[in-house]
């Protein structure tokens, strides 16, 4: 029985899907697939690795997800792992078929990818995905004759909807033969080593010999060759071989002849138009002057948005927890569980849910950016920024992923090629405002500047929180300039991009987003936060000693004194220790011992501080008001106000700059394999969010 089950994986056929990145590759996979998948890392590398099986009748084959990219010649990590796998025969994933996904509604850009991988002479099946957007926009494309031209099967179809899965399930039973014919022939390019190489390798195929001369590193059966490599490396140097070059001249002529079976095969009727709109709009919004200001302007008012129409909702759920909170403790029995529930785990619920709607609106408008095509304008404006500062134009994505989660952010700089702009990048993009930080900018916003607006019309709030996001940008361009003075590299970039046309959000595709970016925040980062919150009020309602016994005795003759006996039990709590212990050290910048404990809890995470508040706020008190009165009411032992302007500003600077989360720190070392960069990273951050909060606080106070 071994034997056989043995027998059976080795005759498993592989099916790759390779594509451009947003071109479906992902949908249909899951299609294909279904819930018969397996996620993890292709070996010695970070990539993520999609496999999943497919039934065929009475066959079942096995499908691989490749990482995406826009052709064979690799300028990052995930596109040397697909190079590797469809150019390597010794590579345990190398595919027997490769299905290439291409959007249709952009056929010109896919096609370059499609016409490398016909050229290593494989069977292959092209897709042409998304034909609902190629419907919709009254394009025409001729796929009979497109498929004599390319010289491979193509299905047309739209995975969203379902659209040709059963025919190209079908062509996948069929046997299909390798391409009869060459796109472009390298051999023309007068590569006189060409021929060696292709003995050395043992290879017939022309392409495949070029790419492996080409990028022979990005090929571990090859790579670990000496005999190989040096023989490379020894032609390269002795011939003066300009790899740059030779790759440039061959995406031309590739483009060249994709242009000729474009005009031959597709008519785009909106092209014209769309084309016009595009130019118009881009004569704007990629203007050196007037397209940074647009991108300003844009974020101004979309930060405005979120404070002004977040506050009704958010009044509505503050209310509802206090409701739940006063029913809970008015209706169960008194004692530890009724507090537990009530001052621990309901608070910090509320602490959570409470900014959903800031959060909702946050990833709606990044969302509608990126569907727009507006993005890669930014992208495309900054990079004039970026150069001068050690980074380039896809540094951009990057940080502004930033501003949704610094965990993906950092995964998302596998793009950038060169070294050096790469770990400038990641080791800067934490000083992008996370939405991790919203809920901590909000609460303390609300407490200390006023709901007033300028001229009748600019809420101040708002304007404080676009100043933090701006702080935020400005600090992450000015450290990665400082690291291009420290960090050397010889290494030289590029940023080339296609702009997209212009078109209108996919609505459904914004509320996908914000409901999975909701549902990553509550049940993700809530979880740490409600085990903290519980934590935490374990160690706010105990004491060591007779400390409590002390502290009740001593009031017990007082009248109306249960909200000065609840502060007093706090301080003398286990939480209240440790406070207390720390509270020299941040003295100095304004803050009192509970700040410097949800300045603790919140290293785990950002959100966590608004939790850790409403459990300290909560523990041992009937106040049923919501949190942000809690904390402006709240004084010292002087009766003085604890949020002054000074110390608001002061923890609103430490929260824009400190590096307060483990999961950044964990995929820091794991993208840059190396402990080094996230302790210069942490380190570096914590000096920078120290000083600029007690500079603040001195000036202000």
């Amino acid at each position: 029985m071994n034997a056989a089950s043995s027998k059976s994986k080795k005759q498993l056929r592989k099916i790759a899907l390779v594509g451009n990145p947003n071109s479906g590759k992902s949908t249909l996979f899951n299609l294909l697939t279904g819930l018969n998948q397996k996620v993890g890392n292709f070996p010695g590398v970070t990539v993520e690795k999609k496999t999943g099986k497919c039934q065929l009748d009475n066959e079942e084959i096995e499908i691989i997800d490749l990482p995406g990219t826009y052709s064979l010649h690799p300028k990052s990590i995930d596109e040397e792992v697909t190079l590797s796998v469809v150019c390597d025969p010794a590579n345990k994933y190398y595919p027997d078929i490769t299905i290439i996904v291409a959007d249709a509604s952009n056929l010109k850009r896919n096609l370059l990818l499609c016409t490398q991988v016909i050229d290593l002479k494989r069977p292959c099946i092209l897709a042409l995905n998304m034909m609902d957007l190629v419907r919709e926009n009254k394009i025409e494309i001729n796929t009979a004759l497109l498929s004599q031209e390319l010289g491979i099967p193509i299905i047309a179809m739209n995975a969203r909807n379902n659209e040709g899965i059963k025919e190209l399930k079908n062509l996948l039973k069929e046997n299909i033969a390798a391409p009869n014919k060459c796109f472009f022939d390298v051999a023309t390019l007068n590569i006189n080593f060409l021929q060696e190489l292709k003995g050395l390798i043992k290879v017939e195929n022309n392409y495949l010999a070029h790419l492996i001369f080409l990028h022979h590193h990005a090929i571990p059966s090859i790579e670990h060759n000496n005999e190989i490599t040096e023989r490379i490396k020894l032609v390269s140097k002795n011939e003066k071989i300009d790899k740059g070059r030779l790759q440039a001249q061959e995406t031309i002529i590739r483009y060249k002849n994709i242009n000729s079976i474009i005009q031959t095969c597709v008519v785009d009727e909106r092209k014209i138009k769309a084309d016009k709109l595009t130019q118009k709009l881009d004569a704007i919004l990629t203007h050196k002057v007037w397209g940074f200001a647009s991108f300003l302007a844009l974020l101004f008012l979309i930060f405005q948005f979120i404070f002004s129409f977040s506050a009704y909702p958010m009044e509505w759920i503050e209310q509802g927890f206090a409701l739940l909170s006063d029913a809970v403790k008015n209706h169960f029995p008194k004692g530890a569980v009724n507090d537990l529930v009530t001052e621990g785990i309901i608070s910090g619920l509320g602490g959570i849910f409470v900014f959903i709607p800031q959060i909702a609106f946050l990833f709606a408008f990044i969302a509608i950016l990126e569907d727009t095509g507006y993005m890669a304008r930014v992208s495309f404006i900054l990079d004039r920024i970026m150069r001068k500062f050690g980074l380039n134009g896809r540094s951009v994505i990057p940080l502004i992923s930033g501003a949704a989660c610094a965990v993906p952010a950092v995964m998302s700089t596998r793009t950038i090629s060169n070294w050096k702009e790469r770990i400038i990048t990641i080791l800067v993009i934490p000083l992008i405002s996370c939405s991790a930080r919203l809920p901590v900018y909000t609460l303390i916003i609300a407490l200390v500047i006023p709901q007033k607006k300028l001229w009748g019309l600019i809420n101040y709030q708002g304007l404080v929180l676009f100043s933090l996001y701006l702080i935020g940008f400005s600090a992450a361009i000015f450290s990665a300039y400082i690291f291009k003075m420290i960090l050397k590299s010889k290494e030289r970039s590029y940023f080339i991009m296609e702009m997209p046309v212009y078109r209108a959000p996919r609505w459904g595709t914004v509320v996908l987003t914000m409901i999975e970016k909701i549902k990553v925040f509550l049940f993700d980062v809530g979880k740490v936060i409600i085990s903290i919150s519980i934590v935490l009020w374990v160690l706010s309602s105990y004491a060591p000693g007779n400390r409590f016994e002390k502290i009740e005795k001593k009031y017990e003759n007082s009248d109306n004194a249960e909200n000065i006996i609840a502060s007093e039990k706090l301080e003398a709590s286990y939480a209240g220790i440790f406070g207390k212990a720390i509270e020299p050290v941040i003295k100095p910048l304004g803050f009192d011992w509970k700040i410097g404990i949800a300045l603790i809890t919140s290293f785990a995470a950002r959100e966590v501080f608004v939790g850790t508040m409403a459990t300290i706020y909560s523990v041992g008190t009937d106040d049923e008001s919501s949190l942000r009165q809690k904390m402006q009411q709240d004084k010292n032992q002087n009766g003085e106000k604890i949020y002054t302007l000074a110390t608001g500003v002061s923890l609103l600077l430490f929260y824009v700059f400190a590096m307060q989360c483990m999961s950044t720190i964990a995929v820091v070392y794991r993208e840059s394999g190396h402990w080094k960069w996230p302790l210069i990273q942490f380190l570096y951050m914590g000096a920078l969010a120290y000083f600029s909060s007690l500079i603040a606080y001195q000036l202000l106070a």
